[in-house]
């Protein structure tokens, strides 16, 4: 079995805050055997020398929508491309992730309208035809007709072509016994988790962050189908009344709470369900960043504008909170679905310890992906693992920059997609 030893300028590992200099760590295969100082190494062991850079656990995005090569285009291609472009789409996103030392990619739901293109990727990335990050999936979001998770919005001037859509379209479902049948279909297929369009959201344009899309019985519908049969559910979600009514039903985390105030963190915490903030997607508003804010639709730019209050208040409220945060980045404008630290930047720039950011996007996503052989350095989890050349705890940057990538005992390329750090 081919043995590791990689030399650490300094270590995090997912769980203590605290950055551990002049650690080891020895890999057997594809995990981690030891953590420590000294560690005795067999003979013809390969070794790494990343005594300048900070290792930590292979990141972990819990919130990727992956099925677009270019987000310029991606509201486009929900009608005009195939469902096998938005496959290779799909893998293109995992390849470039992992180089940037992301090696987990939890997936709430693609663009595609009927494909189970994502079980396709996740399988011939696990079995070695394709370099690429873990996947954890659901296929698509559970919506009503007009819901934000139904993507033939884009053809209100063309009823005809958005009904014909919709009949295809799987996931779009009326009624508790339509969105049970949807559910077991999904899981069906593969999908990891659930995922509900709960309410509108800021990227469509007939649609509002405060609006309820399910009614309360297709929403319990849809929990208990999931749990009966083992599998989480999350929720993109807004407004705080929505966000405490899910939580009271029993959901097991929610995606967004771009607009939570006070009340409804407190009821999160006491049900113990987990929010995946996506800070991102409301930076431009919240920074006042009008150069990449023109770069959104003006349906997106009209709704940050109305919201800009509350969306400030509403992270401050999060920041402060006590709630069990995971990291995910909802890239669909401005950057990327790849270039995932982007979302560590928005976190530490609005003022999150960063040790919480480090963890939410290694250990705690791990828990919520219901990974627990990843997101730690620690004896017999799986070895990714990834380096950094900045300082993960004052350089917002530190995430853009990486250094070195491992996963399940296999090196690959690193990329930066920022310069060298002015001294």
């Amino acid at each position: 079995m081919e043995t590791t030893l990689i030399r650490c300028g300094k270590l995090f590992d997912g769980v203590k805050e605290e950055l551990v200099p002049d650690m080891e760590i020895l890999v057997e295969g594809e995990r981690i055997a030891a953590v420590g100082k000294n560690l005795p190494h067999p003979e013809g062991c390969k070794v790494i020398d990343l005594s300048g850079s900070t290792v930590t656990p292979g990141m972990i995005d819990a919130h990727v929508h992956p099925d677009a090569f270019d987000n310029d285009t991606m509201f486009m291609e929900t009608i005009f491309a195939s469902d096998d472009w938005r496959t290779l789409g799909t893998l293109h996103t995992c390849q470039q992730a992992l180089h940037r030392g992301f090696t987990t990619l939890r997936i709430p739901g693609t663009i595609a309208s009927c494909s189970y293109g994502l079980a396709d990727v996740r399988r011939a990335i696990d079995a070695g035809y394709f370099e690429g990050t873990r996947l954890v999936i659901a296929f698509r979001s559970m919506g009503t007709t007009g819901s934000h998770g139904d993507l033939t919005q884009r053809l209100h001037a063309h009823p005809l072509l958005g009904d014909l859509y919709e009949a295809a379209a799987t996931g779009i479902a009326n009624g508790p016994d339509e969105f049970r049948k949807a559910v077991r279909k999904e899981i069906k297929y593969g999908a990891d988790f659930i995922k509900i369009m709960a309410t509108g959201g800021f990227a469509s344009p007939n649609d509002g962050p405060e609006e309820q899309h399910c009614n309360d019985d297709e929403f319990r519908a849809i929990i208990e189908t999931a749990h009966n049969l083992c599998r989480p559910v999350t929720a993109h979600t807004y407004a705080p009344d929505l966000l405490i009514k899910l939580s009271n039903m029993g959901i097991d985390g929610l995606e967004h709470g771009a607009l939570m105030d006070e009340r409804a963190a407190e009821v999160l915490e006491k049900n113990g369900t987990y929010l995946v903030p996506t800070f991102c997607p409301y930076d431009e508003i919240i920074n006042q960043d009008e150069e990449n804010l023109r770069k959104k639709k003006p349906e997106f730019q009209r709704k940050l504008r109305a919201y800009a209050e509350r969306l400030t208040e509403a992270r401050k409220v999060i920041r402060q909170s006590n709630l069990t945060l995971g990291y995910g980045t909802d890239f669909v404008a401005v950057h990327q679905p790849y270039e995932n630290g982007y979302e560590y930047s928005a976190w530490l720039r609005s003022g999150m310890d960063p040790f919480r950011a480090l963890k939410a996007a290694t250990s705690v996503n791990a828990k919520i992906l219901r990974r627990d052989d990843i997101g730690q350095i620690a004896p017999g989890k799986l070895a990714d693992i990834s380096a950094w050349n900045r300082d993960l705890l004052t350089d917002h940057e530190a995430l853009l920059d990486c250094a070195f990538v491992m996963k399940g005992g296999v090196v690959y390329d690193a990329v930066s997609v920022v310069g060298p750090k002015q001294k």
